[in-house]
């Protein structure tokens, strides 16, 4: 089976290849926009008639796209996370290869939702910020596409390789500063927040799994269990070995990108922020992942102390 993966190099994507490698069966292309890229293309900027034309000329079984901007203004959100989904549904529409395509979504789309609750497929979406709403319009474009696809709504994703701007990136790094400094107290804000996290191998796993399969539609992929940040910080701390006070600041719970430990000196430039939390998705979140399960033969495999572990020995390197 020939594989051709989108955004091999991204968070995602670079464990979705390793997995697909690992595959004797799988003939894997990657497409991106980088120079190690077995093809260079820009899905924001190229045509739908480009990308057709290598779709006939490679004649892909599967097409994952796992591309995409996590972070940005509304417009290159926009470019990035719809756009060049619809430059892909248009080019597989188009080509005569009749590949099936895997759409990575995200939690985001969905928004906030009953704290207690665990969200299903057919949860009404009301993103609750731009992110969201560009990859919630990603999905419609897929599910709208008439093609044989499958978008997966990845929650949380956690692990080795963590986005240092991420909640969790944020506290290790924050810890790393402390442990660094001698520093016997850290004050952290936004600990209120829970979100399902699920490890990004993982994710990978699911990943090759709706490849394989005839499932269509929406499948989320998440832990099924929300974990207090404040927790996800006592058991990194234990991990890491500081044994120094965590101490949540008083102030309301503002974007995690700012609070958690952020710098002294930066606090009286932190720029405004239209939205209280920055994935959009309000206090809590948590999958059903049920229907991953039943669909894909999917379970989380990995819990969060070892992403946790992982997430911390690439900090501590920076030590």
């Amino acid at each position: 089976m020939r594989v051709l993966l989108i955004g091999a190099n991204g968070f995602i994507g670079r464990f979705v290849a390793d997995r697909l490698l690992a595959d004797p069966a799988v003939q894997l292309t990657a497409l991106g926009r980088g120079d190690d890229a077995d093809v260079r293309f820009d899905l924001a900027t190229g045509s739908p008639g480009a990308l057709t034309r290598f779709l006939d000329a490679v004649h892909p079984g599967v097409v994952i796209n796992c591309a995409g901007a996590t972070r940005g203004g509304a417009r290159e959100l926009t470019r990035h996370n719809t756009v060049a989904v619809a430059t892909v549904c248009e080019a597989l529409r188009r080509s005569g290869c009749g590949a099936r395509l895997v759409q990575i979504g995200c939690g985001s789309e969905y928004g906030p939702s009953q704290p207690g609750s665990s969200t299903p497929e057919d949860a009404v979406p009301r993103p609750g910020g731009p992110y969201g709403v560009s990859k919630l319009a990603a999905t419609e474009l897929v599910l709208g596409s008439g093609l044989d696809a499958v978008v997966l709504r990845v929650f949380s994703p956690a692990g080795p390789g963590t986005p240092a701007g991420s909640p969790l990136g944020r506290l290790a790094e924050a810890m790393r500063r402390a442990m660094q400094s001698g520093d016997g107290e850290l004050k952290l804000g936004g600990l209120g927040v829970q979100r399902d996290f699920v490890d990004v191998r993982d994710v990978a796993r699911a990943v090759h799994a709706a490849s394989l399969s005839a499932a269509q539609g929406v499948i989320n992929i998440g832990s099924g269990r929300a974990v207090r940040l404040r927790d996800a910080a006592a058991v990194l701390a234990r991990v890491a070995g500081y044994g120094g006070a965590l101490h949540e600041l008083d102030a309301p719970p503002g974007p995690l990108r700012t609070a958690l430990g952020h710098p002294r000196a930066e606090a009286d430039h932190v720029p405004p922020v239209a939205y209280p939390y920055p994935d959009g998705c309000g206090s809590w979140q948590q999958a059903d992942v049920r229907t991953a399960r039943d669909r894909l033969g999917w379970r989380p495999r990995i819990n969060l102390e070892e992403s946790l572990a992982d997430i911390w020995m690439e900090a501590a390197c920076r030590i």
